[in-house]
C-alpha cells in the first residue's frame, strides 16, 4: 500500500538532519500528515581485532543523556563511496584502518519518521592509522571478545537499535563462516 505524498514542507534545515511534513492521501482516500526527519546514509562497522575481539566505543549521546557503547558509524559524505566512509570512521574513531572490508547488508535505522539507512560492513585485518577528528575527542576504544556479545546485548550494556543489529547480523554470518 502506498500512500500518495500531496505536497510537501521543509519546516527546518540543520546540520545534520531536515524536518519535512509531508500531506499524504492514504489509500482509504483519508489524508493525514507524516512528519520526517531526512539524514544522510551512514555506515555501521563490525571491527574485529587479530585477537578475536570487537571494536566498540564509548560516547556520550546527549538525546539520551547518557554514555553508550556501541560499533563504529558514521555519515556517509555528499560523493563518499560507502567503503571510504568506513575507512575515515575507522581512523577516526578506533585509530584504526582497516586492509579488508566487507560488506555484510543493511537496514533503515527508524524508517517510521527517518530517512536513514545504514550500510553494514565487517573491517578486519587492522592497522593502526589514527586520524583526528574535532567530534571524536570525547570517544575511548573498548575491546570485547566475541563470545561477550549476546551478554552484553541481553544485559543492556550495548543498547542502541545500530549496534544491536550490527552485531547480531555478525554473529550470524559468523556462523556461516
Amino acid at each position: 500500500m502506498v500512500e500518495k505524498t500531496l505536497s510537501s514542507q521543509l519546516i527546518y534545515e540543520g546540520r545534520a538532519v531536515k524536518l519535512r511534513v509531508d500531506t499524504v492521501k492514504m489509500a482509504s482516500g483519508r489524508e493525514t500528515t507524516r512528519e520526517i526527519v531526512e539524514h544522510s546514509d551512514c555506515v555501521a562497522i563490525i571491527a574485529i581485532d587479530a585477537n578475536d575481539n570487537v571494536l566498540l566505543v564509548n560516547q556520550f549521546r546527549k538525546p539520551v543523556e547518557k554514555e553508550l557503547l556501541e560499533i563504529p558509524a558514521g555519515g556517509i559524505e555528499a560523493g563518499e563511496d560507502p567503503v571510504m566512509t568506513v575507512h575515515r570512521e575507522m581512523r577516526e574513531e578506533t585509530g584504526y584502518l582497516p586492509k579488508k572490508v566487507e560488506r555484510l547488508g543493511g537496514f533503515y535505522s527508524t524508517p517510521g519518521y527517518c530517512t536513514e539507512y545504514l550500510y553494514l560492513y565487517l573491517a578486519t585485518d587492522l592497522i593502526p592509522s589514527q586520524l583526528h577528528a574535532e567530534d571524536t575527542e570525547s570517544i575511548r576504544l573498548v575491546r570485547v571478545p566475541i563470545g561477550q556479545i549476546p551478554s552484553l546485548i541481553t544485559s543492556g550494556s550495548i543498547c542502541d537499535a545500530k549496534s544491536i543489529a550490527g552485531l547480531l547480523s555478525f554473529l550470524e554470518y559468523q556462523k556461516a563462516h
